[in-house]
């Protein structure tokens, strides 16, 4: 494992709309260190996702290079950026993404069927993780039986299923109440300082930032600023 799980030098996207240059990201540079966990902020429009999808290799910069987990992410075909992602990354969204048809430890199974384990160990390693984020005795239920913070749990189950390197979280507490909310954070804390996981989670609320070690400010495509949360940098040492 690299000293920087993540690497953006000089990194460029814009966008045409409406016959118009949107310029998201202007040559912004960015390094997290393995095993860190950054909140990243900014106003609407300032690059927060365009920078979540292009570490996440859901996109691609008009110039400058990422680097995520030891790999230049513009030297592999799609084939291999699609193997990459689920090798490393586990994104979790606002919106859970859950399918109602099927229960709890279904849909964490889901990205395990891209794998070669057989049913019986996709099964087991659903369970392993539903139970690391405290739903054991929920697995077999629905989306529709589960409340907003245990569906984003669901989520997050789903994202380590694979025990990935890196987890990118869109918002993930922007459609949960408070303690809802602290709890999915205590969460990827726990996941961040328990399991090493490295943590970029987009969030426009400044608590839920509090629980990051690093939060990174962006406006206008720029980096503006990134400030340490003292208590957190500790408890990470």
């Amino acid at each position: 494992m690299t000293e920087n799980q993540i690497e953006l030098r000089g990194v460029r996207r814009s966008y045409e709309r409406g016959g118009e240059r949107l310029d998201v990201l202007q040559g912004l540079d960015l390094t997290m260190a393995t095993g860190s966990f950054h909140a990243l902020m900014g106003p609407s429009g300032s690059g927060k996702t365009t920078l979540l999808n292009l570490i996440g290799g859901l996109d691609q910069p008009d110039a400058g290079e990422v680097f995520v987990c030891g790999e230049d992410l513009a030297r592999l075909s799609n084939q291999e950026l699609a193997q990459w992602r689920a090798d490393h990354v586990g994104f979790v969204f606002q919106g859970f993404n859950l399918l109602p048809v099927l229960t709890a430890r279904e849909n964490v199974e889901l990205p395990l069927q891209l794998t070669p384990l057989s049913r019986a160990d996709r099964r087991a390693q659903a369970e392993r993780a539903l139970e690391l984020v405290g739903l054991t005795e929920r697995m077999t239920h629905k989306p529709s039986e589960l409340s907003g913070g245990q569906e984003q749990r669901v989520a997050i189950a789903r994202a380590i299923a694979m025990d990935p390197d890196l987890i990118l979280a869109d918002e993930p507490t922007g459609d949960l109440d408070r303690a809802a909310a602290e709890q999915v954070l205590e969460l990827l804390g726990q996941l961040n300082r328990e399991l090493g996981k490295t943590i970029l989670m987009v969030t426009h609320d400044p608590a839920a930032a509090e629980h990051a070690s690093h939060v990174v400010h962006l406006d206008k495509g720029r980096l503006e600023s990134i400030t340490k949360n003292p208590e957190r940098v500790r408890s990470e040492a």
